[in-house]
Parts: C-alpha cells; structure tokens; sequence
C-alpha cells in the first residue's frame, strides 16, 4: 500500500514536496483555500517581480532617451498603473494554474479548503461550503506560509493604506508613496514606483537601509535611491498612521515628525501561519516566534509531522521553501537526501541594481571560526557594464585564507540574481578559487568580473576596489 502524504499548504513547499512525493510513489493530497503556488506566486514574488520588470523598462526608455535611442516624448509617457496591476496579477494567476496542471499530471489530488490536523496522523479539510472530510496520513506536511506583519497602530483599508498585496488594484498611480521599512520588501516597492514616476519616501528605522545585507551593497543603492530621487528618511520609526482626506500621515518617532503622502506602504517583515492548524493537539511544537521546529530534514517534535517554508521561520525565500518541502518528502519516504545547507543559500533583492548574495560573510565565517579574505571587483571598468549602463555595483568572492576554498559571495549589479550562480556553484560544492577562476567567460559580460575577482585572491593580490 503506497505511503499516504497530506500537506496542509500549497505554496512551493506544499506543491514541490507534492511532486516530489508523488514520483515517489506516494498517494498524495494538497489541502490549499487558495490558488495553488500560494501568496508567493498570486501576491508577492510573482506580481512584485513582474511590477519591477516594468518600472525598468520605464527606466531603460529614460536611458534611451538619453543616448537619443527614442524620443523624449517617448520616455516621459503616462504609466498606466491599472493596466500594469492586470497584467503582473494576471501573470501570478497564470503561473498558478501551471502549477495546479503540473500536480494534476503528477496524480496529486487537489481540495481547495482549510486544513487542520484533527488527531494522530489525521487531517481535517473543510471546504468554502462547510463541507469536511477526514483524511488519513502517514505523513503531514505543514506548508501554511506566512502572512505580512501588522502593527498596533495602523489598519490597511486597501485604498491609502496598503499592505504589499494591495497595491496591484490601485486605480491611478500613487502621487506620493510613503514605503514604511526598509528591508528587500520595502527596498523592492520603492524602487519599483520611483522608477514608475511617484514621488517615494522611504522610512528607515536604521542608519541604513538593507541592514541584513553587505554594507558596501547598501550603501551602492541608497546613492542610487538618492540620485534618482527618492527620499530616504534615517533612524526614524514610525509610530502612528492616520488618513486626512486624500493624504495619509504617517508619524515618527523622532522630534514629533510625521511625513505626509497620499498612499503609505507598510513592510515590515512576515509572520509564521501557524495559528489554527491543529499543531497543539498532536503536541506539535510553536516557538516565541510563531515559527514551528524543525530538525535538519524538517520534522518536527512529532515525527509523523514535518514543516516546511516560512511556516518555520528560518530563511523566508520561495527557493528555500521548495527544498524544505523535497527535503521533507525525501526523507519521509526513505531517499537518500543531503540536509538543507544553510551556509549555501542564494538569495537577491530586486532593485536596480540587484543585491545578491550567497554563503557566509566575513563576519559570518569569524564567527564560525574560520578567517576568510575578499576581492572586490567594481563593475565600473567592465566593457559589459559600460554598454548596458549598468555601472553602479561590484562583484565580491570571500575564500578561506590558506585553501582559497569559497565561501561565499556578493553580486550588486543589473541581473546580479543571474550573476550569482556561479558562486552560488563553488560554494555549494565546496571550490577554490582557483577553480572558479580557470573557467572561461565570454567576454565582453558582466560574469567575466566574477572570474576576475576570483583570479585577484588565486593571485594572492590585496583586495582592492
């Protein structure tokens, strides 16, 4: 009798796994009461991507502009921002019903409905119209994901007031958007409607905006924030939020400041969706967090019951998410597996330039016990970088002093998302640098950086910018 796998969540933990078990063999059902790819792919990385693709295109008719490529009048048109919002929720809607034939295909029965684990090795599933039906498992997989943080003082009214999900049915674009937080979420938004036309002010509870990333990276995308216009407030939280008419004022906590907008965005981080599963009547354990325990494979305290995704709190990135749920899946069902390697994760940040990174930081890797050394390659010589106007960034490769093994690295630059792979490769495979610098690059190419960074530490050169 094949292995029977409910997995409460259809995210990409949730469908991945669903695949993943399903080859296997398994008899599997996903238990989602939204559309399958979950907010990832109907709200968040989807939509907000495809909203960034086109506010560079925007910019890339400004950079025409400028080089005499196409008209003035060209570059300075209208946007149509409710036409902009159909088409990046179209593509997110699209993308979810690929995901629900790829399932299909694979003989993962779908219930649209609330799943809630109801007793040892079983499941609950009601659907929108009340009705419910009791699942039986060998296994569960909880893949809730996670929903936007909220705070005390402010209420989203879809209108002015927005979270990140709302701003794709906005009928006009924002005059003035008031984008609180900057992390890569806020960082994201703000660009994107700099880039568009609306005047942005971005609020910053730190000295710098990015403050989990690469100093240096931040520090290349706040000059390039700030030269296109946009407004950057430092040190300042914001306390409280209120609407006057058509403006929104957003106060600070810092000389009873306030900032005045006609939208206000707020980004400040993702909540674990762990409430309501079930979780406390099997003994599954929550932390302070709201995230729930996992071992390396992703069980739990229970270990009929495994969790995957930004349900458990660790790295909130739709790639990882997916792995957890193969991970999860594999070990289950008895393959062979090499647990999530934590210090080998790539991930980026899509402004303009991207940030993105993989493996330790120095910092990171002192702490680990290991020194390290770093070659910075600014892309401001690269013949690439000078043709596409892509000169803001750097390429930086950190390797293990003595056996030039790396261990991880930073590409801030246009396609940088692109960029990484290649040090995503030698770090996850454990490369020195002088592997990563023989390979060939084409050139003229923005990867050809990466290479040279690489043969400045195989050479045993200073770091130099």
């Amino acid at each position: 009798m094949p292995q029977r796998i409910v997995i409460i969540g259809g995210g990409p933990a949730g469908y991945e796994a669903a695949v993943v078990a399903a080859e296997l063999g398994a008899e599997v059902t996903i238990v989602s009461d939204e559309g399958l790819g979950g907010n990832c792919v109907l709200w968040d990385c989807v939509p907000s991507k495809a909203l960034i693709v086109a506010a560079q295109a925007r910019g890339q008719l400004s950079a025409a502009a400028e080089v005499g490529a196409v008209h003035e009048s060209v570059a300075e048109g209208e946007v149509d921002f409710p036409r902009i919002g159909r088409w990046v929720l179209g593509l997110g809607a699209e993308q979810s019903v690929d995901i629900e034939s790829r399932i299909a295909a694979a003989g993962v029965r779908r219930i649209t409905g609330r799943g809630r684990i109801s007793g040892d090795h079983r499941v609950t599933a009601t659907d929108a119209d009340g009705g419910v039906e009791e699942l039986a498992a060998d296994h569960v997989l909880v893949a809730t994901g996670s929903r936007a943080r909220v705070l005390p003082f402010f209420t989203p009214d879809r209108e002015r007031i927005l979270l990140g999900q709302d701003v794709y049915e906005l009928p006009e674009l924002p005059e003035h958007l008031v984008v609180v937080g900057s992390g890569a979420t806020g960082a994201e938004f703000a660009h994107a409607f700099r880039r568009l036309g609306s005047e942005v002010t971005l609020v910053s509870s730190r000295e710098h905006i990015l403050p989990t990333e690469d100093p240096d990276a931040a520090e290349v995308i706040e000059d390039v924030f700030e030269r296109r216009g946009m407004r950057i407030l430092r040190r300042s939280r914001a306390v409280s939020c209120r609407r006057e008419g058509d403006d929104v004022v957003v106060g600070l906590d810092r000389d009873e400041a306030e900032v005045v907008g006609s939208h206000v965005l707020f980004t400040v981080g993702q909540v674990p969706a762990s409430a309501d599963l079930g979780l406390e009547r099997c003994g599954v354990e929550v932390n302070r967090w709201g995230g729930i325990d996992v071992d390396a494979v992703g069980r739990t305290s229970k270990p009929w019951v495994y969790a995957a995704g930004d349900v458990t709190n660790r790295l909130m990135l739709a790639s990882v998410a997916a792995m957890q749920g193969r991970t999860a899946m594999w070990h289950a069902l008895g393959e062979a597996l090499q647990p999530i390697r934590w210090d080998a994760v790539a991930a980026t940040i899509f402004t303009d330039p991207e940030v993105a990174t993989v493996g330790l930081s120095p910092a990171e890797a002192d702490e680990a016990g290991f020194r390290v050394r770093t070659a910075r390659l600014d892309f401001r010589n690269n013949p690439r970088a000078k043709m596409i106007d892509a000169l803001d960034g750097f390429v930086k490769v950190h390797a293990m002093v003595g056996s030039g093994t790396v261990v991880g690295g930073v590409v801030v630059s246009s396609r940088a998302s692109e960029l990484i792979q290649p040090l995503a490769i030698a770090v996850q495979h454990r490369m020195t640098v002088s592997q990563l610098a023989q390979a060939i690059t084409v050139y003229p190419s923005m990867a050809g950086s990466v290479a040279e960074a690489a043969r400045m530490l195989m050479a045993g050169d200073e770091p130099r910018r």
